[in-house]
């Protein structure tokens, strides 16, 4: 693992600069930047119009895609629970990879971690440290940060109307803008509103504090109940919203990787699927995202008025995608691009602007690149890494030539040279596509004798990333008959 102190700090935001402006003169070590960390739920990398995928209005993430550089190809590992956030929150928090976080933070090891999650870190470096909104880890905010506000659980409370709708023929008992369901509306003011009045106001306090600030600003938009102003619902007509090509009436394998109608995510649709049922969940869900930017608008504006944007880091990510109808299915447990991937933005002083890197990373790479920027040493226990090597165009462990995913121990994934193998042991099923062909992960390709060298090998690097991460699943019994007896090896 690479460890970067200021002295290589120095370095390298200085060549950071070079690609980008002349910079003034060489200061051997540059002052401390601010770090602002913007934090979505259930965003799916498509969601953001920049990237040319989805038909979505989020001019201010364009704007700080423009600015910045966007990481194409950024992954959540997984989880051990149906609420993925949690996993993927600790994961960040924490800087342990998927089993590792688990076994150390969630269940005997969590005394340990005292003082050592990654704000506090930051704070041990000098900064103050800002938060706001969605929290769900087991620690509390409010001894972890400085300052925080308006800590939020894993989402806001749905009623049972919000549920198994809207059915065919059926008037829709749920609206998204109507306030008596409670949920975003919940305390008179819609919660991605709070938390971006909770931005502004400390990015006016820390212009009065001569320390440098690390703000962690998480929304719960876009997670369901997805509820949003009314002028925001109809900017998405009905027929304005496209059916995902993959779509599919029943995923076949639903009930063996834990995705049928018991999960909450995935009953919040009917069963079957039906194309309007999906047009009305994207169209709802664009309108929270559209909301969202709206408020990250005011963010950056008040960063820019108060003259701190030409010192401070913006990252901006999700703690996992979203299904919303992709392939049958509606929720984030699962192991296809919409779930796994998540948009990742950064912008500062000498980022590459309107820049993409196609590098496969984690999400979770932010929190080691956030205290390299701050001075600090990156602790032996972290297992993700820095990204400045990489946006200064050099080599760096954070481009990852395979990515791993689970989701309990029903499902296992590993991507590899644009393809990706998904395991379910229960069903006895591989899955393979090619994604860099087929980015809607539409052919399976598993059962083509074509592809039998390339199932083994994926299925041994499988195996191998599981061995390095600690995941003790045994896949081999499960799929004998598919890889032969030399996948117990």
């Amino acid at each position: 693992m690479i460890r970067l102190g200021l002295p290589h700090l120095a370095i390298i935001l200085l060549g950071i600069c070079a690609l980008v402006a002349p910079c003034a003169a060489a200061d051997p070590a540059p002052q401390r930047p601010n770090v602002l960390f913007l934090f979505a739920d259930d965003l799916c990398f498509e969601a953001v119009r920049a990237f040319g995928h989805t038909d979505i209005d989020t001019p201010n993430l364009d704007r700080l895609a423009r600015r910045g550089t966007t990481f194409t190809h950024a992954y959540n590992m997984g989880s051990w629970s149906g609420a993925v956030c949690v996993a993927s929150r600790t994961m960040l928090i924490t800087g342990r990879s998927l089993w590792n976080a688990h076994a150390v933070y969630e269940t005997t090891g969590r005394e340990r971690e005292a003082g050592r999650l990654w704000p506090q870190l930051v704070s041990q470096q000098g900064y103050a440290t800002y938060f706001t909104g969605k929290w769900h880890i087991r620690a509390d905010a409010a001894k972890v940060f400085e300052h925080a506000r308006h800590v939020r659980g894993g989402m806001p409370r749905d009623t049972p109307e919000g549920y198994n709708r809207p059915l065919a023929g059926q008037p829709d008992p749920w609206s998204p803008y109507d306030r008596r369901f409670g949920g975003f509306w919940q305390g008179g003011k819609h919660w991605s509103e709070v938390v971006a009045d909770d931005a502004v106001d400390f990015l006016d306090d820390a212009r009065q504090d001569e320390r440098p600030f690390f703000m962690y600003i998480a929304f719960n938009a876009a997670h369901d109940p997805r509820q949003s102003p009314r002028e925001f619902v109809e900017r998405y007509p009905l027929s304005r919203i496209e059916v995902p090509e993959n779509f599919l009436e029943e995923y076949p394998y639903k009930d063996a990787i834990g995705c049928g109608p018991k999960l909450r995510d995935e009953k919040l649709g009917p069963f079957p699927r039906t194309p309007h049922a999906v047009q009305v969940h994207r169209q709802e869900y664009y309108a929270l995202i559209t909301h969202m930017d709206a408020q990250i608008g005011r963010i950056l504006d008040e960063l820019d008025a108060t003259g701190q944007a030409e010192h401070t880091w913006i990252f901006f990510t999700a703690d996992h995608g979203l299904a919303v109808g992709h392939h049958g299915l509606f929720g984030k447990q699962n192991m296809y691009e919409h779930s796994l991937r998540v948009p990742f933005i950064v912008s500062g002083p000498g980022v590459p602007e309107d820049k993409r890197i196609d590098a496969s990373i984690y999400l979770q790479d932010v929190m080691p690149t956030v205290l390299t920027l701050a001075g600090a040493e990156v602790p032996e226990h972290v297992d993700f890494h820095s990204l400045l090597p990489l946006l200064s165009g050099e080599s760096s462990p954070a481009d990852r030539d395979t990515i791993y995913g689970a989701y309990l121990q029903l499902q296992r994934a590993v991507i590899h040279d644009g393809w990706k193998l998904i395991a379910y042991p229960q069903a006895g099923r591989l899955r393979l596509y090619h994604v860099a062909e087929d980015p809607g992960e539409r052919e399976d390709l598993a059962d083509d004798p074509a592809q039998t060298d390339r199932v083994a090998d994926l299925f041994a690097r499988l195996q191998a990333q599981q061995q390095e991460l600690g995941d003790s699943l045994d896949l081999a019994a499960a799929f004998e008959d598919v890889v032969g007896t030399d996948a117990k090896k």
